[in-house]
């Protein structure tokens, strides 16, 4: 595997974490009867229409088929992303429920 290879293969993995994430995201919010879409709104407020997001809307399970989700696994996983923006209102969102 020549360098031009490898690196396009690390970027595809990464992508493929990303949209990971997102599902995780995601369905960690549908668990805890959030909109997705409003708290990425919320973080970031330039990015209206997220093409990852609403991909991972369609992969979405319903709260009662879903499994749990814990908020320090979410918060752990956008971390990893340094999405910090996006953890911060997910912070928000969990002091809210306590």
């Amino acid at each position: 595997m020549n360098n031009k290879e490898l690196e396009e293969k690390i970027i595809q993995n990464y992508q493929g974490e990303e949209k990971m994430m997102i599902l995780v995201f995601a369905q960690w919010c549908i668990n805890h009867d959030l909109n997705p879409e409003e708290l990425y709104l919320r973080a970031y407020p330039n990015q209206a229409a997220n093409m990852a997001l609403k991909d991972a809307m369609e992969l979405v399970v319903s709260k009662d088929e879903a499994g749990e989700i814990g908020d320090e696994t979410l918060l752990g996983v956008l971390a990893l992303f340094g999405n910090d923006d996006l953890a911060f209102v997910v912070t928000e969102e969990i002091a809210k429920m306590k």
